[in-house]
This record gives structure tokens, sequence and C-alpha cells, in this order.
């Protein structure tokens, strides 16, 4: 079996399971900000996307906006490190690729400072070797460039096609595919299949562990 010279994996929803974390912070910034709660459907379908992007949706202004994010942010920081968790078999797949000799990397929405945290919750810090952060970037996922910078800086820029980019949400698949790299869309994530099948990703995994038997050929 061909391995995979680099495996990039998105962050939320891929290897750290922050679902919930997410849905308590909205509801609290929304509860506080807005006369009452707007459908969660939309917040969820905006996964993926920067949290400052996604909470342009529902500010009235853009002083709301960053009333909101402050509400969310410090929210988040009360309650982040007892309801983060990694995903099961997140460090141990993540070890045994590169044990293999893949590149691996994390490209990620969210910002370095919480995400620096998210990671270090789910023990993932020895187990990685690159990190591009949402605030990093010109442009956030579906664009491709943070996937282009996880690239150069993992030395493969050359060769996506021998890079799998790991997601949970269309915007993941849409970014890898405009990278060049091939695309792995996760179930396990808030997104539903039927949405990431429109996306056409290369591979469906149930597991992180499924990742060790895709052929990279």
């Amino acid at each position: 079996m061909t391995i995979w010279k680099g495996v990039l994996f998105d962050l939320d929803g891929t290897l750290a399971d922050t679902l919930d974390l997410t849905l308590r912070c909205f509801r609290h910034a929304m509860s506080v900000h807005l006369e009452k709660q707007p459908p969660i459907d939309a917040f969820m379908a905006s996964m993926g996307r920067p949290l400052p992007l996604q909470l342009s949706d529902y500010a009235r202004s853009e002083e709301e906006r960053l009333a909101m994010l402050d509400t969310f942010v410090s929210y988040q920081d009360k309650v982040h490190d007892a309801m983060v968790k990694p995903f099961a078999g997140a460090a141990s797949t993540l070890r045994a690729l590169r044990k293999q000799g893949s590149r691996v990397g994390i490209v990620t929405s969210k910002g370095h400072r919480i995400g620096c945290r998210t990671i270090e919750v789910c023990g993932l810090v020895n187990e990685i070797e690159f990190v591009v952060f949402g605030n990093e970037v010109e442009q956030p996922k579906p664009h491709p460039e943070a996937v282009f910078k996880a690239l150069e800086a993992l030395g493969l820029s050359d060769e996506p096609s021998s890079v799998l980019f790991v997601g949970d949400s269309p915007h993941d698949i849409r970014a890898g595919r405009s990278a060049g790299t091939r695309t792995a869309a996760v179930t396990w994530g808030g997104v539903d299949r039927s949405a990431l099948s429109v996306e056409n990703p290369d591979f469906f995994i149930d597991t992180l562990g499924d990742i060790l038997n895709l052929n990279a050929s």
C-alpha cells in the first residue's frame, strides 16, 4: 500500500470533540445580546468558518458583533477545558501516521490562542508537526490559502496529490480540493453526511483509524 506523504487535519469536529462547547457558547452569547435565540441549524451550517465571520450573521452592527465575540470568547475560556475531549483514536492515529513516514499537520479556522489550548487539552501537542491557525491567513476556508501554507511548511507544495486533507465540513473538502490534495470527510462531526456528499470527497471515514487503511495511490 502506498502511504500518504502528508496528512492534514481540521481540528474542531475532526480531531477534537468541541461541538457541545461551541453550541453552548453560541447560545450564551445570543442570550446576552439578542431578544431571542436564533435557529441553531443556520449556525450549524456555518461550521468551519472562523467564529468572527459566523457571528456577523447575527449581529446588527459591527459594535454588536465585537461584543458578541467578546461574550463568546470569555465564556468559552471558562468552560473550555471541562468540555473538550479528543475523538477516539486521535493521538494514536497521528502517532501511527508519523511512524509510517507521513508528515502530519493541522489546518484550523480557530485562532492561535484557543486553538493551542484545544490541541493541548486533547493531548495532541507531541503528535503534530505544524499548525495553520485561522488568524494566520488572509482568506479562511474554503479558500485554499491555509492548506497551501501547510503544504509549504511540510515541504509538499509540489506534491499536493500525495497529501490527504481530513475534515468534517464542506469548507474543509473545498479547501483541500482547491489546493490539489485528496480529501476525506469524517462522519462523526457536526455536518450531515448528505451535505458532505455534495462536495464529493475522495473518501468517507467512520473512525480516525480508518485513515491508516486508505491507499494514497
